[in-house]
């Protein structure tokens, strides 16, 4: 077509080449309007050429610079907007009236007076009509030849959906189509030039627009209420975006940019509470802190954390050269103040914890370090007790030892009633801290923090889904009925961080982890979040099977938070207190000392033996399943 052969013409001139473009159809069409001002107000063309050309020159002439001083070459044509249009217009009426009364004070009648003010009205209609003429032609020249835009419906027709839909005008991938709102006085009515309907027309709407994208525009919302609305548009099995939260927003202005696919974080249902600064704060800034494991998910996260709250000295273990070094150049980056150590060891290694603490004078500890793959330990126990067990004590013991002012245990919500060698080596090392802070007597404060799944982390089912969607299913799932709590990384460690600062000894925090989520419907939610459908027996059509693989050694149905009831709220909403029962430091040595001997000796049902003696309520994973069944769920 000759329109988009002129706007891709338009479009590949440089920035200099459409100015001067600009500037000069201005130079030939203002003194034009001038003419044809004065044509009408003479009631002829051969009256207005018997006017002098350099005065109607002239007056056309002088109101480039007029424009100008407004902004109106200043302006990127595909951009421009009615308040440049505006302030031209109001320059151009201001200037044309000066003259006017100049002339009219000074008896000068070269060009009618009357021909002044109609020739601002025939300018200013030239401007806005060569503006959009223009806009329409680049628009239209940088537009994807032969390629169709994604058809998009916008649920939410306030402020951001509405700049959503300007920005899609632009945009040479998507096309604003129709929008859906909640508030009924919305309904049937125009929002930038689209209709708007009510949620349940949901599929008229898709249907009349041949709408083949969802983008939900309410970044004011909260999770709870992006996840009904996200469960809501979902269901049509095309694909769903979203516009983040405000915070993330500069000006409010929001562009195609800011649009991204639905995170399983979207799906919680549960907003992160800010950290409280003083208790984010109490155990780390200008003190030298010690992160055993830190180039783990959980142990990398609490690094940054604490980079964040300017402490004096970070000291990072870890076992895992490549891990270690990764986390150690990324936090160079942001470290400001702070001195980074490295250091490349075990926990299993007492000496180097009580060289280390002592050398860099460690004030505050927290313990993630630990093998935490539930299968992997279940078929490796003799290590997992080592690392998580032994390892937990050699760390207490050199805290003790040195001084240390403050020790956190990051544990799990599988060391609750476990049915399974990792989560029995979490709770026997719960004991052991337990146990430090009655041997310790105040000295150094013990305190342990139990929290159930995190997004992203290692192991998590998130990562596998994506990769199971992306390579055409099936996505395999242990059981349908199985739940877990989630909580994003970033929250997780702040709320590790503030449970420590709350600790007196020997508690248990328990971080709320708002309500499970069942697996499959997370899968399901990633498949239809993904713009696809679940193959079923009922549907062969479909696009993604989920197959069910059996539950794997040791693995719960459901996952525990508490032991018993026995639990208090703290100043932190997010954050409870359990009292649980523990074991005198004595009868502990003892009992740790007989498991020491079956790992020397190789003796793995010996070692089983032992960590049930250790963890009394250690149990087969079918009994707990069973219990959990007729209990009607998790407790």
């Amino acid at each position: 077509m000759i329109r988009t052969y002129i706007g891709q013409r338009l479009a590949a001139l440089s920035p200099a080449g459409k100015l001067a473009l600009m500037i000069g159809a201005d130079t030939l069409c203002l003194p034009l309007c001038v003419l044809v001002a004065v044509a009408l107000r003479l009631s002829s063309f051969e009256a207005a050429f018997n006017v002098p050309a350099w005065a109607q020159l002239l007056l056309g002439l002088s109101t480039l610079p007029i424009l100008g001083s407004a902004g109106l070459y200043r302006t990127v044509v595909r951009y421009i907007d009615l308040r440049v249009i505006a302030a031209s217009g109001l320059s151009l009426a201001a200037a044309v009236l000066v003259m006017f009364l100049v002339a009219r004070v000074m008896e000068v009648s070269i060009i009618p007076r009357a021909a002044m003010l109609m020739f601002w009205f025939i300018a200013f209609t030239y401007v806005i009509t060569s503006r959009f003429i223009a806009r329409a032609l680049l628009r239209q020249g940088l537009k994807r030849g032969g390629r169709p835009r994604t058809r998009t419906a916008i649920y939410g027709a306030g402020d951001a959906g509405a700049q959503l839909a300007h920005s899609m005008q632009l945009s040479p991938e998507y096309k604003a189509v129709c929008f859906l709102d909640d508030r009924a006085q919305l309904h049937a009515k125009t929002v930038a030039g689209l209709k708007v309907y009510a949620p349940d027309r949901l599929e008229e709407a898709i249907y009349r627009h041949d709408v083949t994208q969802i983008v939900v525009a309410i970044p004011s919302a909260t999770k709870a209420q992006k996840r009904e609305l996200i469960a809501r548009v979902e269901k049509t099995g095309l694909p769903v975006k979203i516009v983040p939260g405000l915070v993330d927003l500069v000006n409010g202005n929001v562009t195609l940019t800011d649009i991204r696919g639905i995170e399983v974080t979207d799906l919680l249902g549960r907003d992160p509470v800010p950290p409280d600064a003083n208790l984010f704060a109490r155990n780390i800034r200008g003190k030298s802190v010690l992160v055993t494991g830190a180039g783990g998910s959980i142990g990398s996260e609490l690094c940054r954390q604490i980079l964040s709250q300017a402490p004096r000295k970070l000291v990072l273990l870890d076992h895992a050269e490549f891990s270690l070094y990764a986390i150690e150049q990324e936090l160079r980056q942001v470290g400001g103040g702070t001195e980074i150590v490295q250091c490349l060891g075990s926990v299993l290694d007492e000496s180097l914890l009580r060289r280390t603490c002592r050398g860099h004078r460690v004030q505050t500890i927290y313990h993630a370090a630990a093998y935490k793959h539930v299968p992997l330990v279940e078929r490796n126990v003799q290590q997992g007790i080592r690392n998580n067990v032994f390892g937990t004590q050699a760390l207490a013991s050199a805290a003790l030892a040195t001084g240390v002012e403050t020790c956190v245990l990051v544990s799990t919500d599988k060391a609750v009633r476990p049915t399974n060698m990792m989560g029995a080596t979490k709770r026997a090392a719960e004991l052991v801290f337990q146990s430090a802070a009655l041997r310790g007597k105040g000295r150094t404060v013990f305190s342990m923090v139990r929290f159930g799944n995190v997004l992203g982390s290692s192991g998590s089912v998130v990562p596998l889904f994506k990769k199971q969607i992306e390579a055409g299913g099936p996505i395999t799932i242990t059981h349908p009925d199985v739940i877990r709590y989630f909580m994003i990384i970033p929250e997780a460690a702040q709320l590790v961080i503030q449970a420590g600062a709350l600790a007196k000894g020997g508690e248990v925090f328990v971080l709320d982890m708002g309500e499970p989520v069942r697996i499959l419907d997370l899968a399901r939610s990633m498949i239809h979040l993904s713009g696809l459908s679940e193959r079923t027996t009922g549907d062969q059509e479909g696009d993604i099977e989920i197959q069910y693989v059996g539950l794997r050694p040791g693995e719960k149905m459901y996952e525990e938070l508490l032991i018993g009831n026995d639990s208090t709220p703290s100043v932190h909403p997010r954050i409870l207190c359990a009292r649980e029962h523990c074991v005198e430091p004595a009868l502990l040595d003892k009992m740790i000392e007989s498991l020491k001997t079956a790992c020397d000796h190789d003796d793995v049902d010996g070692m089983v033996r032992q960590m049930k003696n250790l963890v009394p309520e250690y149990t087969a994973s079918v009994e707990v399943c069973q219990e959990a069944a007729v209990a009607g769920g998790p407790r």
